[in-house]
């Protein structure tokens, strides 16, 4: 179904182009959300991610979709915090704090709040295939694929990911 959208929203069918978002917004809102956009954001960068993708749709002639489309929201998000400046920065991880516990409960209960926050503080090239493995269920294969590394390295980086996610974890007493 989803390729026979793609293929329709290829010859410019507005209609199943609509039905790709419907299909996908909540994925491309939940993941730039874990990358760490503060909640004011999400929307922008959603809209953003599927406005490169009506633009650059022909380019995608291989593959899975899926994979193209955490692709474009990784550079979406990356171009958003490269636009930003020192000062702004603050003043949204300051209002992130305030927010995010908001957004957070839509997608999480209590016990994993500290987790999350957790996760946050993890460098990218570790952040975002522990996110993509355990919360999109993507195999490690297709998370190399996205970030366009070996599986080897995401297997390493899955590796010492866990390990720092313990240790931090362990520091404020959520694993024993």
């Amino acid at each position: 179904m989803e390729n026979h959208l793609i293929m329709r929203a290829k010859k410019g069918d507005d209609e199943a182009f609509q039905q790709l978002i419907e299909l996908h917004v909540k994925t491309v809102e939940k993941f730039a959300f874990q990358l760490g956009v503060p909640e004011s954001s999400v929307e922008d960068i959603t809209q953003e991610v599927f406005i490169k993708v009506y633009r650059f749709l022909d380019k995608h002639t291989r593959g899975k979709f899926t994979t193209w489309l955490y692709s474009i929201t990784i550079n979406v998000v990356r171009d958003l915090y490269r636009r930003e400046t020192r000062q702004r920065r603050k003043l949204k991880a300051f209002q992130q704090a305030q927010e995010s516990s908001i957004y957070i409960e839509q997608f999480y209960d209590e016990s994993t709040k500290a987790l999350h926050e957790q996760i946050q503080t993890l460098e990218e090239k570790y952040k975002v295939p522990i996110i993509l493995h355990y919360f999109h269920d993507l195999p490690y294969q297709e998370i190399a694929d996205i970030l366009g590394v070996s599986e080897g390295a995401i297997k390493t980086r899955m590796m010492r990911a866990k390990k720092q996610l313990k240790e931090k974890l362990e520091k404020v007493g959520e694993v024993q």
